[in-house]
């Protein structure tokens, strides 16, 4: 008899368009999307993993899946998401979260990721290149757009904006995002930017360090000009953030081409380690007033989408995969970004990512408690 529960978790990825021809079809895409997605949870980073893993879970799958012809073949797994359509594959993941009523959060993170491994030296293609938005605090992955290069997130992240709803949120991005045209369609949007500062505008650059040296070296520092301190102590290392914020003089350069900017932001951070220090100074430009600890807190969250790149490579061997034909490395990627989410908002199970991903893949009670949890958030 099938799971009503499991088969109302999953019941968004029945719109999903099925990019075969009908009368090729011997597996429902219904079945292989939630098959792979399933997977991906339990510890599968292949096609041949999906399929040793659907085998030794039949039973269990049938339980809220049809699967009139059993498991399909890895190839067969490979050959449907390598056609299956990215862009409505993350439509659907969307309308999912929207159906189940998650709380997003209103601190967006933007960040690249290549995917070392998709690289395909015969048909002479580079390795892929991901631009992902993050919701922070729901630990969600909310959209992503495929490039070919790093350098093409300029024009990828305008076009990641436009999936999102960006009404109240604050989307912080580092220095290859920090562009006049997407600070201002975050704030066309609805939104607040907070956007790293480099080299990459140089004037710019200069001129922000000078505002703070100038604040900083007066007699009197100016009362406009705000305070923050962290300070994280672990054995080996200590960490101390100093946080600056001062109101964008309308006398810097370009300043009326950068919309809304209203704060400027400095962060000194000072690491000492094995009695070695080391310093490092960040600049940041941002739309919003000049609250330093809720600047400080969205740029310290920004991490956390770094982190998940990192969960990424390291527990789910991402740089490592080979899967690389037409669209498999975004539909795949999308999948474990998915599972990230899923196995990260449960806090029903005590233990990190890994462990509960090789728990699902030791017990399907697990694997379906990660489910069912993720969809009554």
């Amino acid at each position: 008899m099938m799971s009503d529960r499991l088969v109302a978790v999953f019941s968004t990825f029945e719109t999903l368009t099925d990019p075969r021809v009908r009368r090729s079809r011997r597996h429902e895409l219904f079945d292989l999307v939630v098959v792979a997605l399933c997977g991906t949870i339990a510890g599968s980073d292949t096609w041949a993993d999906i399929e040793r893993f659907g085998k030794e879970r039949l039973d269990w799958l049938r339980t809220f899946l049809t699967l009139r012809h059993g498991i399909p073949s890895h190839d067969t797994f490979g050959r449907v998401f390598a056609r299956l359509d990215p862009a409505k594959l993350v439509a659907c993941i969307q309308q999912w979260l929207d159906d189940v009523g998650l709380e997003i959060g209103k601190h967006i993170a933007i960040d690249g990721k290549t995917l070392r491994g998709s690289f395909d030296k015969a048909a002479q293609k580079n390795p892929l290149h991901l631009v992902s938005a993050w919701a922070s605090e729901a630990r969600l992955t909310l959209g992503q757009i495929a490039t070919d290069a790093k350098s093409n997130e300029i024009t990828a992240i305008p076009l990641l904006l436009e999936l999102l709803d960006l009404q109240g949120t604050t989307v912080t991005i580092d220095a290859m995002g920090c562009q006049k045209e997407i600070a201002e369609k975050i704030v066309d949007g609805g939104g607040d930017y907070v956007l790293a500062l480099k080299d990459n505008h140089p004037t710019l650059c200069e001129a922000v360090s000078a505002e703070f040296t100038k604040a900083l070296d007066a007699e009197s520092p100016p009362t406009e000009m705000k305070r923050h301190v962290t300070v994280q102590k672990s054995r080996s290392r200590n960490e101390r953030r100093e946080y600056y914020a001062l109101p964008a003089s309308p006398k810097l350069p370009g300043f009326d081409l950068w919309k809304s900017l209203c704060t400027l932001v400095m962060v000194v951070r000072l690491t000492e380690k094995d009695g070695v220090q080391t310093g490092q100074v960040s600049y940041f430009l941002s739309s919003r007033k000049t609250q330093v600890k809720s600047l400080a807190r969205l740029i310290r969250q920004h991490w956390q989408i770094e982190s998940m790149h990192w969960v990424l490579d390291v527990t789910f061997t991402e740089d490592a995969s080979r899967i690389r034909k037409q669209h498999s490395p975004q539909t795949s990627a999308m999948l474990r970004r998915l599972a990230v989410s899923i196995i990260s908002s449960d806090t029903s199970i005590k233990d990190n990512i890994r462990g509960k991903r090789y728990r699902a893949s030791l017990s399907t009670n697990v694997l379906e408690t990660l489910l069912l949890n993720f969809a009554k958030n």
